[in-house]
């Protein structure tokens, strides 16, 4: 295994992702968040910096490799400009002790139109993306397409989802408040539920993303379209993983995807 410069790498995502151009909240704080001595020799995605996911890389470190990069989608500064106490020390040091370095990409991911959450999602269910909407800091940030042959009925839509997901049968949760067979279906991945509305506006009768409030159950069964929550943690495990094997074809590295669910 050849080692990688970070740095090359590094250039690379920034430049692929659109990480400086791409809006996203300040705490999102998207590109290297966690620097090393200088290489990789391989990817880690994970969706998730947390203690699990790097507890997780760590136990499988080969001692006589260079470290990897860890490849997540949500990064370790969502609680903003704090001490590095606590559990943020505790993740930390646990990079630099072993020279892990850390890479997140949140909105810039989700949007990016070959290797992003909602593209990739949108092709595992054979959707061709025809348009974008869903409106977020100036830019839209869901595709929409009509519906396959393949999935005739919103129940079929539901039980796909569970399939390319790798959840459990009966995983995603439908709201029928649309038409029984779909026709323009409409994909935001994550915690899109309160865009429910501009699903609607946009003429989108299926609407798919990971959870949402409440009342957006009313808000479905109202405004008469389908609603799927097929899990946030679910919705985003795919991007992650497109984007690792771009880079490792790339940069000739190996990948590995780990897999810490949270149910939600």
């Amino acid at each position: 295994m050849v080692p990688v410069s970070l740095a090359r790498v590094t250039e690379y995502l920034d430049d692929y992702l659109r990480i400086e151009e791409v809006p996203d909240e300040n705490n999102a704080v998207n590109g290297l968040q966690v620097e090393n001595r200088g290489t990789v020799g391989s990817i880690v995605a994970a969706v998730d910096a947390s203690q699990a996911t790097i507890d997780g890389v760590i136990a499988a470190l080969d001692p006589g490799q260079p470290p990897p990069l860890l490849l997540v989608h949500h990064g370790l500064l969502w609680e903003g400009n704090v001490p590095v106490t606590g559990r943020r020390y505790r993740r930390i040091s646990a990079l630099l002790d072993h020279d892990i370095p850390l890479y997140a990409a949140h909105i810039p991911l989700d949007v990016h139109p070959d290797v992003g959450n909602n593209a990739v999602l949108a092709e595992r269910l054979g959707i061709e993306v025809e348009g974008w909407f869903g409106s977020y800091r100036g830019i839209s940030i869901g595709v929409w397409g009509q519906a396959p042959a393949s999935l005739p009925t919103r129940e079929s839509v539901a039980l796909e989802l569970d399939r390319v997901l790798h959840t459990l049968k009966g995983s995603a949760t439908l709201i029928p408040g649309g038409p029984e067979r779909p026709t323009r279906m409409g994909i935001i991945t994550g915690g899109a539920g309160n865009m429910v509305a501009q699903a609607r506006d946009a003429g989108i009768d299926t609407f798919i993303t990971g959870e949402g409030p409440h009342h957006t159950y009313f808000d479905a069964m109202e405004w008469g379209l389908n609603l799927i929550y097929a899990g946030h943690y679910a919705t985003e495990t795919l991007g992650v993983q497109a984007l690792a094997s771009h880079l490792a074809e790339l940069f000739e590295l190996e990948w590995e995807f780990h897999d810490h669910p949270t149910g939600l």
